[in-house]
């Protein structure tokens, strides 16, 4: 791996060209045209201009950052988080173009990054998940339904993609309606894909996340816990490592089962597994 595209922007585009330095791998990146003149492109050995438009036109154009990884001579792509990241189509597209891909297979994603099909797995495997829909909503009328059932407030999320994006907290069925029909837009402006699912909103939660790495030979280990509690919209604000709520018990438990998730779909590379906790 010599030359890496990023293709993705910002924050997270800077942190992967920094690491890029310390590897001795060329970073490459991508921008639209309200980057124009951002750090991520000015840090960056070169970058390929995505052109005008919105994200579903720049950022989310699969055949527009493939064509940037030829343009720059890029041997391998990574995709950051968000946007393309949990999209299996272009991790398959970026290999079979014969690209080196920074992360987990495509089938891997297809598993994990459906979150309907992931929270499936983590019943599999005994971890516990909050109740909610059994699949991708099909209309608002199953949402209606599904939110008499298991009481509100419930929050809708998006079935692919992460970010904090697509997430509405709905209190009351009067606002079901508009809050559904909102959210479809965000998440296929946001992901290139309208799915949505419906959970129960847990009020005041801790949130806690556990790393893991697995690699190709079927090893896989947790990194522990840390406290994301602190969010500004659905977004991680300070992380706190280790949790200051979780006893020495529930620490195993819970990594021992986030290990099982992963080798139960042959994960490689690293994740995290996200919980909410409440007293």
């Amino acid at each position: 791996m010599k030359r890496l595209l990023i293709a993705n922007r910002g924050e997270i585009a800077i942190r992967i060209i920094h690491a890029c330095r310390v590897l001795d791998i060329t970073p490459l990146s991508i921008h639209s045209q309200a980057d124009q003149g951002s750090l991520h492109e000015r840090l960056a050995d070169q970058s390929y201009y995505l052109g005008s438009g919105n994200a579903k036109e720049t950022y989310l154009n699969i055949d527009k950052i493939i064509e940037a990884a030829y343009w720059l001579g890029a041997d391998s792509i990574h995709p950051g988080y968000g946007f393309l990241s949990e999209n299996p189509e272009f991790a398959q597209r970026v290999i079979e173009e014969g690209f080196t891909w920074v992360g987990p297979n495509f089938k891997q994603i297809e598993e994990l990054g459906d979150k309907i099909r992931a929270r499936k797995i983590a019943d599999e495997v005994g971890l516990p998940v909050v109740p909610g829909s059994l699949d991708n909503l099909a209309s608002y009328q199953e949402a209606k339904s599904i939110a008499r059932e298991i009481g509100y407030p419930i929050i809708l999320k998006a079935s692919y993609g992460g970010g904090g994006m697509g997430m509405r907290v709905v209190q009351k069925e009067s606002q079901l309606k508009k809050a559904y029909e909102q959210t479809q837009k965000q998440v296929e402006a946001a992901f290139g894909r309208p799915e949505i699912f419906i959970e129960k909103y847990i009020t005041r939660p801790k949130h806690i996340e556990f790393q893991f790495l697995a690699d190709t030979h079927g090893n896989v280990i947790h990194l522990h816990e840390r406290e994301c509690s602190l969010q500004r919209r659905h977004q991680k604000v300070l992380e706190e490592a280790p949790s200051t709520i979780l006893s020495k018990n529930l620490r195993t438990r819970i990594g021992n089962k986030v290990v099982n998730l992963a080798k139960k779909v042959g994960y490689v590379n690293a994740g995290t597994a996200e919980f909410l906790y409440k007293d």
